[in-house]
């Protein structure tokens, strides 16, 4: 290659280190000489330098300079398992919306939306499920932590895919969800604008307030309380960081319920606090010829159970979910 190129990110690629995208695309070209590279500042993504684990968005632009002999290559893509009928059924089942381009499912906590080293169970590999009758294999276009239940949203094809990313970067797309906390914040609505940056160590991926960090806001809102006990937050993510939300709530001293990275154990709820009590409630997305999609995802039962529980049960209702 003899020449600067610039290509984008696609969806399949969402959430990659950067150096591994340069080994997906270009496997000959060696470590040593790709560090040299971006310390020059001769590989730049969205025309601002970046470092080896930078990890990329769909849609963003890589300046990739003249590699010589190492030639552009195609994602390569790893033989996808076989989908058990169970797992079949049960994402056929979650589906809220499907139209000619967007797919919406209710994803279950506990479910990772892409693998990882020792993951081989995740949505990705199980997206033929959810083709029916279209003509591609549908396509990730954001994501949830593998332990936050609710709204995902998938593209149907490559047109679609590239609209959706695009909403979601340029932050046209309206996000709620809703938590259990353990205590109460002080104040009953407020904005929680707290840059967010990856602790180093081995114990997992973890978030942490720093100024140097990236942009994180958030706006919440307290819709119940049990005394000091817990509270029910509506959260609505302004930034799409790593652990946004848990790291916000923790920052407010009210982690959520179920989050043991994040210090949210809750006790004094027993076994009912084990799982995390963040649920992707509901989506706004602007569509072709001002349209806007809005799909809404019903609550799993650990988290309508905690709000029983807690004397939540009425107001629940009001807000529109039965459970």
């Amino acid at each position: 290659m003899t020449r600067v190129q610039t290509i984008a990110v696609t969806a399949d690629e969402a959430d990659l280190r950067l150096d591994r995208w340069f080994k997906r695309r270009f496997p000959e070209l060696g470590h040593g000489r790709l560090e040299k590279l971006l310390r020059t500042g001769q590989i730049r993504v969205e025309g601002r330098r970046a470092r080896s684990n930078t990890r990329l968005e769909p849609g963003q632009r890589v300046r990739v300079p003249p590699l010589g002999e190492a030639q552009s290559a195609p994602p390569k893509l790893r033989p996808r398992p076989g989908i058990a009928d169970r797992d079949v059924r049960a994402l056929q089942d979650a589906v809220l919306y499907k139209d000619d381009d967007v797919l919406a499912i209710n994803k279950p906590a506990g479910l990772a939306v892409q693998g990882g080293t020792g993951l081989d169970r995740h949505l990705d590999a199980m997206l033929d499920a959810l083709q029916f009758d279209a003509a591609e294999r549908p396509r990730l276009v954001h994501r949830l932590d593998r332990d936050t239940s609710g709204v995902l949203l998938l593209a149907r094809n490559a047109k679609a895919a590239a609209e959706l990313t695009d909403a979601f970067r340029h932050r046209d797309c309206r996000k709620v969800y809703w938590a259990v906390v353990a205590g109460v914040p002080k104040r009953a609505e407020g904005r929680i604008e707290l840059a967010l940056a990856k602790l180093p160590g081995r114990s997992g991926e973890r978030m942490a307030p720093n100024d140097d960090g990236k942009e994180a806001v958030t706006e919440y809102r307290v819709l119940d309380r049990a005394g000091r006990q817990a509270a029910w937050l509506e959260l609505r993510p302004l930034t799409g960081r790593t652990h946004q939300l848990r790291a916000h709530c923790a920052a407010m001293g009210t982690p959520i319920l179920g989050d043991r990275k994040y210090r949210g154990d809750g006790d004094f709820l027993a076994g009912g606090a084990r799982r995390l009590h963040l649920h992707a409630r509901s989506i706004e997305v602007p569509r072709r010829g001002g349209d806007v999609l809005r799909v809404a995802a019903p609550l799993p039962p650990h988290l309508t159970a905690t709000l029983d529980l807690l004397g939540f049960a009425s107001r629940r209702d009001r807000q529109g979910d039965s459970g």
